[in-house]
């Protein structure tokens, strides 16, 4: 009998920290997990500096360049690969880095990244690989790029030259995405008439979010919804039906409907809710849908709410200090075997405060408490407290590691009040 060879145990962390290429990884939430050497030596920075950091609070823009767009070009291409579960080559970025010991100074960079998803036992992105190259020595001496940066068509001429075969990448991903905007575009058409609110457009202080369910149809049984009521204030209101596709969406459709109608004519939340829950008895698939409903005076001041076993809706104070609207909960619509008259609670807000409604998509994990996610996202809100709207959502749903979509589907309604 011949000796038996045994192969040695290959030590994957000592290879991922010896590899000479920069590799950055990134949870789902885009927040920095671990970092090999090559990296931080490009970068100059340190382990402490990047791991538990959000990826575009270690490496904002440059605010001194007008034209820096590093952080939305990357922030597309990590979305994309999220999304799409497939790697996502980029062109050549110029994106500044921070010079460490010197607060407030950046040091032009060009980098070639592509951003490579890693998928966990259940299908679902557990991280990502961002590999760069820096191209920045070459990009400044070549011979096509002018003192002030050089015409377009030479810059795509040295990108053609030097990233062939990236850029032929990049292309093949374009089509696909294309390919696959087409297959959805029927969907997406069915998604915006059910969601459409017409009292929105007069709201510019308001930003909403839909977000499917990964992998299923985009349409599914979330809402939200925004109304108009006399002497300038307003109802919003958001909603979960049980269940993904079409028949969870048709309900949905005819809830958000019956809603809106009610809180037109009562102005109140918890009568609104009352309607809503006798009307859902008579609809097939619409029993244990939650719902919230809030409704503002501006001139008051003062915030009236009602809720049918969903989360409760957050206000963030203009100094970061968070609420829970929580103390006006029912069990969802047609729980109860008889009806009875909704609770509905109300609380002041100051100008400048922001208001936000969420379905469970957004905080929920399998296996984890719900306190849990709601801690994370009041965390998230109180951090980004200061930003607009449209920032704030955009920001809570990169934070929670959801911009991509999560396991169930996603409604987010931010009020600038």
């Amino acid at each position: 009998m011949g000796e038996s060879v045994t192969t040695p145990r290959i030590d994957y962390q000592a290879l991922f920290a010896a590899t000479p290429s920069p590799y950055l990884v990134l949870g789902p939430d885009l927040v920095i997990i671990d970092v090999n050497r090559a990296y931080l030596t490009a970068t100059g920075r340190t382990r402490e500096d990047l791991v538990g950091e959000y990826v575009f609070d270690a490496f904002p823009d440059n605010p001194a360049d007008p034209n820096a767009d590093g952080v939305r070009n990357l922030n597309a291409s990590l979305r994309r690969a999220l999304s799409s579960r497939e790697p996502d080559t980029m062109a050549v970025q110029k994106y500044d880095i921070p010079v460490m010991d010197k607060p407030g100074v950046f040091e032009e960079r060009w980098w070639s990244p592509i951003n490579t998803p890693v998928l966990g036992p259940d299908g679902q992105v557990a991280w990502i690989i961002h590999r760069v190259e820096d191209v920045t020595a070459f990009v400044l001496s070549h011979p096509s790029r002018s003192r002030e940066g050089g015409g377009l068509a030479q810059w795509e001429e040295m990108e053609a030259e030097l990233y062939a075969r990236a850029r032929e990448l990049q292309g093949l991903n374009e089509e696909l995405r294309q390919a696959h905007a087409r297959e959805r575009q029927v969907a997406v058409t069915l998604q915006e008439a059910m969601l459409h609110s017409p009292d929105l457009a007069g709201h510019d202080d308001v930003a909403v979010r839909y977000l499917p369910a990964a992998g299923s149809l985009n349409v599914c049984g979330d809402w939200y919804d925004l109304v108009d009521l006399p002497d300038d204030g307003f109802a919003v209101a958001v909603g979960d039906v049980v269940g993904h596709g079409l028949e969870a969406a048709a309900v949905m459709g005819m809830l958000r409907s019956a809603l809106s109608a009610a809180v037109r004519a009562l102005h109140e939340p918890a009568k609104a809710l009352e309607v809503l829950g006798l009307y859902a008895r008579s609809i097939e698939g619409a029993l244990t849908t939650t719902a919230a409903q809030v409704v503002v005076d501006p001139h008051s001041r003062r915030i009236a709410y009602s809720s049918a076993g969903h989360l409760p809706p957050v206000l963030v104070h203009h100094d970061g200090t968070i609420e829970l609207l929580d103390q006006a909960t029912d069990p969802p619509l047609g729980a109860r075997p008889k009806h009875l008259p909704g609770p509905q609670a109300e609380l002041s807000y100051t100008p400048g405060d922001t208001l936000v409604l969420y379905t469970d998509g957004l905080v929920e994990r399998r296996g984890e408490d719900i306190d849990a996610g709601l801690h994370r996202l009041t965390d998230a809100l109180g951090r980004y407290a200061r930003l607009g709207p449209e920032r704030v959502a955009d920001a809570v749903l990169a934070r929670l590691g959801v911009s991509a979509g999560a396991r169930d589907d996603i409604a987010l309604m931010v009020l600038r009040l």
